[in-house]
């Protein structure tokens, strides 16, 4: 079977996911989006309620900054034949006494993360968005924190780069670390443009 109907049903199956419905406080709708012809991978934490609401990836304020940041149309940015944008859990896991987001479902990377990646061979550039999804994609050479990771993109790159989530949480974290700005973020969208061309 070719990896473009495996992972159609793959995703399929992920939509479909109920397992771990007993620890949300909602009914689960598992969010992403992939195509086995995907040449840009965002990877990210995990939906949060607009998301879980629409169904469609980022479509909050963090979507806007974000594409932003990879100096991306909207209409490429949801082609899934050109963009895959896979959480690390696939559906919002709540909220937590402070009103930010839970952190995402372990299950879900246990489940299908290593199924899901195997059947996009084309990736080009992946876009390592917060620790979450950091750890898991760099593993050992993930630094101790978010902050040293992002500052050592050049260590990843071309293939992967780290950032911190979009979210209006880190305008502080962004204030204090403008080489983000400055030098990861041309150096990320030149990348993405030339895997995208």
């Amino acid at each position: 079977m070719a990896k473009a109907t495996r992972l159609t049903r793959l995703v399929e199956e992920i939509r479909a996911c109920r397992h771990c419905a007993e620890h949300l406080p909602h009914e689960p709708r598992p969010v992403l989006q992939a195509a086995a012809s995907a040449r840009v991978g965002i990877f990210g934490q995990a939906p949060g309620t607009r998301v879980h609401a629409s169904g469609r990836p980022f479509t909050d304020p963090s979507g806007v900054r974000l594409r932003d940041w990879l100096g991306m149309s909207e209409d490429v940015f949801y082609d899934a034949r050109r963009v895959a944008i896979v959480p690390m859990g696939f559906c919002f896991p709540g909220l937590d006494a402070k009103g930010g987001d839970l952190p995402p479902r372990r299950e879900c990377a246990a489940l299908w993360r290593a199924r899901l990646m195997a059947l996009l061979p084309k990736l080009e550039v992946c876009v390592l968005v917060g620790a979450y999804a950091q750890r898991w994609h760099l593993g050992a050479r993930a630094k101790p924190s978010l902050t040293e990771t992002v500052a050592a993109w050049r260590d990843y790159a071309p293939e992967y780069f780290p950032t911190p989530h979009p979210s209006w949480r880190n305008n502080a974290w962004l204030k204090r670390n403008r080489w983000f700005e400055a030098e990861l973020l041309p150096a990320l969208r030149a990348r993405v443009a030339a895997a995208l061309r």
